[in-house]
């Protein structure tokens, strides 16, 4: 076989699917929608939302937030229809590598490899900002500099902010490795009662907060452009760009699929079902707190805790937000978390990682090693960088891998047309197609420093491939 040939061998569908099954399937169409749900509804909702809002879009936040669910929901039917068919972990990983071959399938890989680890890194320091600020309202200060990353990015350059360390989002992270490592059932239960309240929390702040909305808040919709995609409709699309990430949540639930009962019809429902749940909530949200504080006033640590503090009869609601928030929050980490170990262990099943990454434990039989390894660097991340060069590093994975899944479709309705699909994209040629253009738009809205961090991840990542991928691939070795 030629070099060029084996760098886009096909990992068959079959394959995947008789691969040996190590993972307890303990959950059910409820688990995965509390998976979706607690996944989405987290540092968007509670934290991007302010920044979004004050630095980019204003009051149209909120077709920000509809641009980005268009992107979503297109993404979300063709993740729908691959998780139909092939019902393991891995996600656009594992859809890659049957569809574009090994090294595409690396190259996706790699990426979400990276959106998961930002995503459990960003949401922790979110985590960090209500969590602080939930302990302040109680009478306990947190040192300044024991809760703020030590570096900012700034015009493409990092720069020291004089803190120390972001000690409650480290802290947080290691909190729930110890959870994971322990069994992802007894996970899903902590879930299920934090993404309830959560929810809750962000009903009462709609219900109530709608009673203070000033609608002149909301002039004008789109204020005017001051250049560098702040405000007009440059930060319209900006925004939507940087609140995208929040969407990752029915990534999650593909990647869950292998510990899924009767995944062909509980994958999909788990997807389309949490995703027009987080959808409508966002856009909701998103109106109620530019109606409630002058947009520019949102940019901060908890700008909906901000939005309440401005209406003293609201106070009450302050207190329970932030409680809501942080144990939302927690539940995000969690889920990210668990996305990201599992698809560590495919990519080590594939024989592209080392298979240290597969093992199983023994007693809790989840990928405990991997788990570990999620929640050292992930936790050292949050220690140290700020929430907007996360988040929008993991916007952009997130975008890639969201754009390669919907031609992934539209490949494999042509080379595999005889395969079973539990679910199939309505008007696939138009859907899919869609779902990259609005993909591509999005990621070109980022700035060049943002583009230069992902390309050095790429390069390491090609580099691991190089140098240990390639040789040790079983679509080689064992065929």
């Amino acid at each position: 076989m030629s070099l060029i040939r084996s760098l886009f061998s096909i990992k068959p569908i079959e394959a995947s699917l008789s691969a040996n099954d190590n993972l307890r399937r303990t959950l059910g169409l409820k688990d995965l929608i509390v998976l979706g749900v607690g996944a989405v509804i987290g540092a968007g909702i509670f934290v991007i939302t302010g920044q979004a809002a004050a630095e980019h879009a204003g009051p149209a936040l909120t077709l920000s937030f509809v641009l980005a669910g268009l992107a979503a929901a297109l993404a979300a039917l063709s993740y729908a229809e691959f998780a139909a068919m092939l019902p393991v972990s891995g996600s656009a990983y594992v859809y890659a590598y049957a569809t574009f071959g090994e090294l595409l399938a690396w190259f996706i890989g790699w990426n979400v490899v990276a959106e998961y680890l930002l995503a459990v890194s960003s949401v922790a320091v979110g985590w960090s900002g209500y969590g602080v600020g939930l302990l302040h309202s109680l009478g306990m200060d947190v040192p300044t500099v024991l809760a703020n990353a030590p570096l900012a990015f700034r015009d493409g350059h990092f720069v020291a902010t004089g803190a120390w360390i972001n000690l409650p989002a480290l802290l947080v992270v290691a909190a729930i490795t110890a959870l994971l490592y322990a069994g992802t059932r007894q996970s899903t239960l902590f879930a299920s009662v934090v993404v309830a309240l959560k929810v809750l929390v962000v009903i009462l702040f709609v219900v109530f907060g709608v009673q203070y909305i000033d609608t002149s808040l909301w002039h004008p919709y789109v204020p005017a452009n001051l250049g560098d995609d702040h405000y007009g409709w440059s930060g319209v699309f900006r925004a939507a760009t940087s609140v995208f990430y929040a969407y990752i949540g029915f990534d999650a639930v593909a990647t869950a699929a292998q510990e899924t009962r009767n995944p062909q019809q509980n994958v999909p429902a788990g997807i389309l079902i949490s995703l027009a749940i987080c959808t409508v909530l966002y856009i909701v949200v998103a109106a109620v707190l530019t109606g409630l504080v002058p947009y520019a006033q949102l940019a901060t640590a908890e700008p909906v805790a901000t939005a309440l503090a401005a209406h003293p009869s609201l106070a009450w609601l302050k207190l329970l937000t932030q409680v809501g928030a942080v144990a939302g929050l927690t539940s995000v980490i969690l889920v990210m978390h668990m996305g990201l170990a599992r698809i560590l262990y495919t990519m080590a099943g594939d024989g592209l990682l080392p298979q240290v990454f597969g093992a199983v434990h023994e007693r809790f039989r989840t990928p405990h090693r991997t788990t570990l390894l999620v929640g050292a660097v992930g936790g050292l991340l949050a220690a140290v960088f700020p929430l907007s060069l996360l988040g929008d590093l993991l916007s952009m994975g997130t975008l890639l891998a969201f754009a390669t899944v919907c031609v992934g479709v539209l490949v494999l309705r042509r080379t595999r047309p005889e395969l079973p699909r539990g679910f199939r994209v309505p008007a696939a040629p138009v859907v899919c197609s869609l779902g990259v253009l609005v993909c591509l738009f999005l990621l070109a809205q980022m700035n060049k420093g943002n583009w230069l961090l992902l390309a050095g991840w790429t390069v390491i990542g090609m580099l691991i491939y190089v140098g240990y991928g390639y040789r040790n691939s079983r679509l080689r070795t064992d065929g």
